[in-house]
């Protein structure tokens, strides 16, 4: 290593000694996230309440992490969940071996589930990251702010 290289690597740690350091805050600023950003995922409904996804189980062949579990079960004309002749009775993802691809959203052929830019996903119990049916259709408790274009953090 020559001086020239040393003296080039010390200049480089002087001006980041003088700049001002960049601190954001967390709790109360949340940092923001561009908007193909994937994070927790989401169930979703339609209008009229009935739920979107029909339990064909797509996502679960789709996903590479093997995380996604789906039990169909049938309608009735007594019990009437989704708009298709299925409905998922039991879905639950494992959070915590979910690599958040995307391919379960890319998978899905009624947009039942998308990825949400929400990033605040820990937890104490690692029970606690199986996301259920009751938790995957209710909105995130906290929303991430979307980044604009070209905005600097």
């Amino acid at each position: 290593m020559s001086i020239q290289d040393q003296l080039k690597g010390f200049g480089i740690t002087f001006r980041t000694m003088l700049s001002k350091p960049l601190t954001l805050g967390y709790p109360e600023r949340k940092t923001p996230v561009f908007p193909r950003f994937r994070g927790r995922h989401r169930l979703w409904t339609y209008d009229n309440g009935l739920e979107k996804c029909v339990g064909c189980s797509l996502c679960v062949a789709a996903c590479p992490a093997d995380c996604i579990r789906v039990v169909a079960e049938e309608n009735t004309p007594q019990l009437r969940v989704s708009a298709g002749e299925r409905f998922a009775r039991i879905y639950e993802i494992n959070m915590a071996r979910c690599i958040f691809c995307g391919y379960c959203e890319v998978a899905c052929p009624f947009d039942a589930i998308t990825l949400e830019h929400s990033y605040e996903l820990s937890e104490r119990d690692r029970r606690e990251l199986v996301y259920t049916k009751d938790m995957l259709l209710a909105p995130a408790p906290k929303q991430a702010p979307l980044r604009a274009e070209g905005q600097r953090v």
